[in-house]
């Protein structure tokens, strides 16, 4: 049941993002990354049990904010790539004041949220201070590596090759500074190990699958398709 379920949302984030591309353009990929950055901190305290494995929830949502960089990268450049990781990271910075500060709060008697709301924000700071770091740095790589092979691969018939160098790379470097940051001390050294390979594992798998996605936003975006903000929407 897992399975399907975690094969279902894949499909709906990768159809999200087109989705808001299509309707939004440029805009909606920067808005889909303080959305994606906001759920995938919340899923990630959920472990589940995945092809036999044992995984955190957030994966696929944190792993689709590559796709939406590597898209801006491929089409309107490193600089807009670059700012929709600095939205990310200030998203993830906003929710974890604002939802620590709402934890101080004394709750009323009749109050029910209370204790689930300490539950999940008040691992929160710890979970977003590895996220924010590894954000940071896997993401500030994505961009560096998507445009290093794009600059050497400007050809579209190498979307493919610039769009998954950047992201392999960029996620193993995600899901390392994450594991030890989030997770250490937390649970046994084993289960560590587990996590962190699951983590890059299924974020691999993720990366692969969002392959065609990318090519379906370069065609709709040659077929002028998608909405134009002003400034820059050529590379």
């Amino acid at each position: 049941m897992n399975e399907l379920a975690w094969l279902a949302m894949l499909a709906l984030n990768f159809v999200f993002i087109l989705i808001s591309f299509r309707l939004f353009g440029r805009m909606g990929l920067y808005a889909w990354v303080p959305l994606a950055a906001v759920v995938a901190n919340i899923q990630v305290v959920k472990l589940v049990e995945l092809f036999g494995i044992t995984a955190t929830l957030g994966n696929i949502v944190y792993a689709s904010s590559f796709l939406v960089t590597d898209i801006l990268s491929e089409l309107y450049g490193k600089k807009e790539a670059r700012k929709a990781v600095f939205i990310g990271l200030f998203s993830l910075v906003a929710m974890t004041a604002l939802m620590n500060l709402a934890l101080v709060f004394t709750p009323a008697p009749d109050d029910f949220a209370q204790e689930s709301l300490a539950t999940i924000f008040g691992f929160m700071p710890r979970i977003a201070g590895a996220s924010l770091i590894a954000y940071l740095l896997s993401q500030t790589h994505d961009v560096w590596a998507y445009d290093f092979w794009r600059s050497r691969f400007p050809s579209q018939g190498f979307l493919w090759l610039r769009n998954n160098a950047s992201t392999m790379v960029s996620q193993f470097i995600d899901s390392t500074v994450f594991t030890l940051l989030a997770f250490a001390g937390v649970f046994p050294l084993g289960t560590l190990v587990e996590i962190f390979w699951t983590t890059y594992l299924l974020k691999w798998v993720v990366g692969a699958a969002d392959t065609p996605f990318i090519y379906i936003a370069r065609h709709w975006f040659n077929q002028g398709k998608i909405p134009a903000q002003s400034g820059m929407d050529t590379v």
